[in-house]
């Protein structure tokens, strides 16, 4: 009887810190069970071992910065047969993307002693800008329980079970006080997608925004509700422009079309 082939896992990294691609190796246990059922073709993070495409599942983590990311992810779209974009920088652009509301040649000639030698895109943009992708998984980092969950759903013929809901479900659900009520702390927590476990409300902080904004989300009646709470326009946009700075909804809050 022929044995039958495992599905071929690939890791890619663009523009971005590594973080998601280690949240998969952090799985530990799970790791194991992952690495029994696929092979994992490309992963640069954990073997130096390449095998050839095509992939039927393509992790991509990271934002497009240069021409030469531009071309690489259609090939790497062209090579998988399904595509899953993993963290801030991969859906929406990340950090990297502050850099999309300023003069980026105005930074390359100042930081560099020959500008001429810098081949970049004047924007950082999420991977969905560029190619079809199948499925998001926010995060900055990711959740590696929601990682191990959707490899699971790919690999098993699914759709990837992760929240729908706003932070503010998960604070609800844990017994957290909300921190914007009860002691007028600004949080981000109406308007960002669940999947980090409300941490920074159970420490007493507003939420940082990590995941970026919610199935739907109403921000500008949240950045309402902060100018009542004495937060003033520059911070309101400095909160927004963090890790999902390039999020559409962060994105046209903020003025950024």
């Amino acid at each position: 009887m022929a044995r039958r082939k495992k599905p071929k896992l690939a890791v890619w990294k663009f523009a971005s810190c590594d973080g998601c691609q280690l949240s998969l190796l952090d799985c530990e246990d799970e790791l194991l069970a992952v690495a029994g059922a696929v092979e994992i073709a490309n992963f640069p993070e954990a073997s130096s071992a390449v095998a050839k495409g095509p992939y039927d599942l393509s992790l991509v983590e990271g934002s497009i910065t240069t021409s030469h990311d531009a071309e690489r992810i259609h090939q790497i779209r062209r090579a998988s047969k399904h595509l899953v974009t993993i963290g801030a920088c991969a859906t929406a652009g990340g950090i990297q993307a502050l850099r999309n509301f300023k003069d980026v040649e105005s930074f390359v000639a100042a930081v560099y002693a020959t500008p001429a030698y810098i081949d970049t895109l004047k924007t950082s943009t999420p991977i969905s800008h560029h190619v079809r992708v199948d499925f998001e998984l926010r995060g900055c980092p990711i959740d590696k329980g929601q990682l191990v969950d959707v490899i699971a759903a790919f690999l098993g013929g699914r759709r990837p079970v992760t929240p729908a809901h706003s932070v503010c479900v998960e604070c609800k659900l844990s017994g957290t006080v909300c921190v914007m009520v009860a002691r007028g702390t600004p949080c981000l927590g109406p308007i960002t997608h669940a999947g980090c476990g409300a941490i920074c409300p159970a420490y007493d902080r507003g939420c940082y925004g990590c995941f970026g904004p919610a199935e739907t989300c109403n921000t500008a009646s949240l950045t309402t509700h902060w100018s009542e709470l004495g937060v003033n326009r520059e911070d309101t946009v400095r909160a927004l422009r963090t890790f999902n700075a390039w999020s559409d909804e962060f994105r046209k809050e903020t003025g950024g079309d």
